[in-house]
């Protein structure tokens, strides 16, 4: 191989990984389910593809040089299951969890009435979502908790694979799960 063929298959394989990335930033990521919360619909191991695109394309951040928004924003449907980022610094990572209230529904936190908040049910500054937890890692195993808009990433759409982590490696894979929709409920 010659170094101008080595220069142009380095070339190749840096546009290919930058595309990967690209595309895994603004389109589609990849998340493990952890724990039993949802089963049978949903089982610990599944590798879970969240469409980022689903309720808008999150851009800027809090505290960074362009503000926190949305791009062709969606509204989060009651029964979605959604994958958002941890809203607690002490428990980082993504968390796929079921959309149980939206903006301006009234629940029962603790014994007492709550309203959600939302831009247009009372004039917060973003819309709050509440949530049911679907990961192990939540300290109660279905933990609802409420969610700002800002750290919904996306919906979950499909199951791309389950395997069986107690498994070697090359078996434990579920066969039945391979692109397995995903049901959601109200």
């Amino acid at each position: 191989m010659t170094s101008r063929n080595t220069i142009r298959w380095l070339a190749a394989l840096g546009a290919g990984a930058l595309a990967a990335l690209l595309f895994r930033a603004t389109m589609l990521t990849l998340c493990k389910l952890e724990g039993a919360a949802f089963e049978p619909f949903l089982l610990q191991g599944d590798r879970v593809v969240v469409n980022r695109w689903s309720y808008g394309l999150r851009t800027g951040a809090d505290g960074g040089l362009f503000g926190y928004g949305r791009w062709l924003r969606q509204p989060v449907r009651r029964g979605d299951i959604i994958a958002i980022d941890s809203p607690v610094d002490s428990l980082p990572g993504i968390f796929l969890c079921r959309c149980r209230h939206l903006p301006g529904d009234t629940l029962r936190l603790n014994g007492e009435l709550f309203t959600v908040p939302g831009i247009r049910p009372t004039c917060s500054r973003e819309d709050y979502y509440g949530v049911e937890s679907l990961s192990s890692r939540s300290p109660v195993s279905r933990f609802i908790g409420i969610v700002a808009e800002r750290h919904i990433i996306g919906r979950a759409v499909c199951v791309l694979y389950s395997h069986d982590d107690t498994q070697p490696p090359f078996s434990g894979f579920r066969q039945d799960r391979f692109f397995a929709t995903i049901v959601t409920e109200p």
